[in-house]
């Protein structure tokens, strides 16, 4: 039994942005899943046997050669024997700079990734990687994370994205697993350069078909908006979709919620000053914002990352929220709260129209 360090860990500890956080995958080479057990492993993996350490739980995947059944990212077949080398399980990999491994001080790289690091480049390992929808959302998502490193997607690995658009392979993506790329896609620095790849092989429209694609035509300058905002994935979501009245994305009731309002108060927003005292009553209901606080507080940091002046929006909650409840008619306390907030509006409105 070998076991080798692969993937990220590897590649970042290379670039030199590797951290104690950054997550550790092992392969496990000369081994089978009767002796990881033996030796303590926990087995989790229901398609190839991946293992979790007794002590550390990290993960550690037995060697495999895989070969593919049918359309799609899940119907493959696994050769997990003792006889797999190293490098033909590194040869499955996506692209060569994740195709390195280490044992001790010692590199493995049988692909060229390191070369392709130095160079900057995102390059598939052989033309197997056609055979994983997955990996189109794989390439565009490093895409966005190396963007700061210059990064930049290799010509014949474009030509076999695009292949894999137009054979129909990319249509058989999940949407959770398109959220799940795109997730992490947001989180980073800079997740214009996710949807400029995606743009420029042909599966942005395949895989957010609901969307008004022709927004992002000029996919070189589209999405830059979303670069280097210091703020959360959910709220990138919700600038991304803003013109976005409908659309089809499978995402948590976070994202969604926030999204939706998004677009719904956008352009009111921009305009909220102007408004009549029975449009802002309403925009006040529709948000819940004296109940929803915190996903009020989000909605207002969206509209102020898109150069909203939020300030009147604000205050005038501030106002809402701080009602003396304790002179209202408490026989009939619901009406009596409606038109006190109909009163406050109504004076704000008045004073910041002066």
């Amino acid at each position: 039994m070998k076991i080798y360090l692969v993937g990220g860990a590897v590649r970042d500890r290379l670039l030199g942005i590797a951290d104690d956080n950054t997550e550790k995958d092992w392969v496990v080479v000369g081994s089978s899943s009767t002796e990881m057990l033996d030796l303590g492993y926990r087995q989790v993996g229901k398609d190839f046997p991946v293992f979790l350490h007794p002590d550390t739980q990290e993960e550690y995947a037995l060697a495999r050669i895989e070969r593919k059944l049918g359309i799609g990212y899940k119907r493959f077949e696994f050769d997990v024997s003792s006889s797999v080398t190293l490098e033909q399980d590194l040869s499955r990999r996506d692209l060569t700079i994740n195709a390195i491994a280490q044992k001790d001080d010692e590199l493995f790289d049988p692909f060229n990734g390191q070369e392709d690091l130095n160079n900057r480049i995102l390059r598939h390992v052989s033309n197997d990687f056609s055979e994983d929808p997955v990996r189109v959302l794989r390439v565009a998502r490093f895409a966005a994370y190396f963007k700061n490193f210059g990064f930049e997607v290799e010509q014949e690995t474009y030509q076999l994205m695009r292949q894999m658009v137009a054979s129909g392979e990319v249509d058989s993506l999940t949407p959770e697993r398109v959220f799940k790329e795109l997730n992490k896609a947001l989180s980073y620095g800079t997740p214009s350069a996710f949807f400029k790849v995606l743009t420029a092989c042909g599966a942005y429209q395949k895989v957010f078909p609901s969307l008004n694609n022709h927004i992002y035509q000029n996919y070189s300058n589209s999405f830059e908006f979303l670069d280097n905002l210091n703020t959360k994935a959910h709220i990138k979501f919700s600038i991304w979709l803003k013109d976005e009245n409908k659309y089809n994305i499978k995402c948590p009731k976070q994202y969604q919620q926030l999204s939706e309002l998004t677009s719904q108060f956008y352009k009111f927003s921009k305009d909220f000053i102007n408004k009549s005292s029975r449009e802002i009553f309403d925009f006040f209901t529709q948000t819940d914002a004296l109940r929803r606080q915190d996903r009020f507080e989000d909605l207002l940091t969206v509209f102020k990352l898109l150069e909203i002046d939020i300030l009147p929006i604000k205050h005038l909650k501030n106002l809402l929220k701080n009602i003396d409840i304790s002179r209202l008619d408490k026989l009939d306390f619901g009406k009596a709260i409606q038109i006190e907030k109909k009163l406050i509006i109504d004076s704000f409105i008045r004073k910041i129209k002066k």
